[in-house]
This record gives structure tokens, sequence and C-alpha cells, in this order.
């Protein structure tokens, strides 16, 4: 009996040892996982904001005019109709304007976010559109970075001079071809054409366009 009581507190004093070292273990490994994680995100960091940037600069090159200048040092927010602002960057040839990019948006998406840059003359015609994010379903959704320049039935919105009341899908009215079981993702996505339309008609591009040739 007497044996094992004193086996008992021997236990005891190796529990009351051993949790402090548990504890303080648990604390070193958690304070080295946070180093590694800091410093991979430090690493990582530069070449992620570096591809984002590429990314970037080679859309606003698909969509506007042949430019010698530097858009992206150029850049400047402009208000949309429901009062979010969206960032445009402004293509030049020498001293003359010869289109826009406009970095846009929409949550309405299907799945969430779908980000575009969007490209316009300086008349308000479109150009051309660069889907830059999204996260719509494979085979469907997704085949909005080609269906809508697709020159078929009434796909495409290249080309299309855009009014105050924006594009719509035949089935809200419009008269652009939604794509086959995707009708949420296309709604977003001229979604978020329109928006891109409505901050490039806030700066008065159009009016001063048409002034300057006048």
């Amino acid at each position: 009996m007497l044996n094992q009581i004193i086996l008992e507190e021997s236990n005891m004093e190796k529990l009351k040892s051993t949790l402090p070292n548990m504890l303080l273990s648990l604390t070193i490994i958690c304070v080295v996982a946070s180093a590694i994680l800091a410093s991979v995100s430090q690493l990582t960091a530069g070449p992620i904001a570096a591809s984002k940037a590429a990314s970037l600069e080679a859309a606003i090159k698909e969509v506007v005019p042949e430019f010698d200048n530097k858009p992206t040092e150029e850049a400047y927010m402009a208000a949309t109709s429901d009062g979010d602002s969206l960032r445009i960057y402004p293509a030049k040839k020498g001293d003359e304007l010869v289109g826009v990019a406009v970095e846009s948006n929409t949550q309405k998406g299907f799945s969430g976010q779908i980000s575009v840059v969007v490209g316009f003359d300086v008349d308000g015609k479109l150009l051309n559109y660069s889907v830059q994010q999204h996260s719509e379903t494979p085979g469907l959704g997704s085949k909005m970075q080609e269906w809508f320049r697709t020159d078929k039935n009434h796909q495409s919105v290249i080309g299309r001079t855009l009014t105050a009341d924006g594009l719509k899908v035949t089935k809200d009215g419009g008269d652009v071809d939604a794509i086959t079981a995707a009708t949420i993702s296309s709604r977003a996505f001229l979604d978020a054409i329109n928006r891109a339309y409505s901050a490039f008609k806030s700066t008065d591009m159009v009016s001063s366009a048409t002034s300057t040739k006048e």
C-alpha cells in the first residue's frame, strides 16, 4: 500500500513537471510556425504583386488600341451610377487619347465576384474585354471569356456602343444571348460591362472627344 502511494505521488510529480514542458514546446512550435508563414508571405508577396501587375498590363494592351504612354501610371478613379468607383487607364498615342481601359467588377456572379478589364474608344464603343477573375462553373459560366466575343447570333458585345440602359440578356428584354444554362453568370458579366461604361461615361470623355473632332 505504501509503495502504491509513493508510486502515485511520483507519477503526479512527473505530470506536474511535464505539463509546463508541453506548454512551452507548443508555444515554441507556434512561434516558429508563425515566423515561417510570415517569411513565406513576404517572399511570395513580391512575385504575386508582379504577376498581377503583368496580367493587368497585358489586359490593357488587349482591350485598347496601340498606345505609347504608360496607362497604369496615369490611372485615376471614376464614379459609377451605383455610387461606387472604378479605376480607369487612359491609352494615348502621343498627346492623343485613343481609348481607355476600365477595371470593373461585379458581385452578382453565380459563385461570387467577377473581375474584367473593358476597353472603350473615345466615342464609347466597346472595343474588347478581358476576364481577370471569376469562380463560375467550369463549362458554363466560365465560357464568358470567349462567349461574348463570338460573332454568332447575338452573343458578341464587341463593337457595340452602349447606352444609359446598358446591355441586357434577351430574357431581361435585351439583345444579348446569354451563355447556355448560365443566365446568372451572363447577367453578372454584363453588369460588370455596364458598370465599366458608367464609369467611363462619368468622365465626359465622349463629349470631349466629339468636341475635339468638331
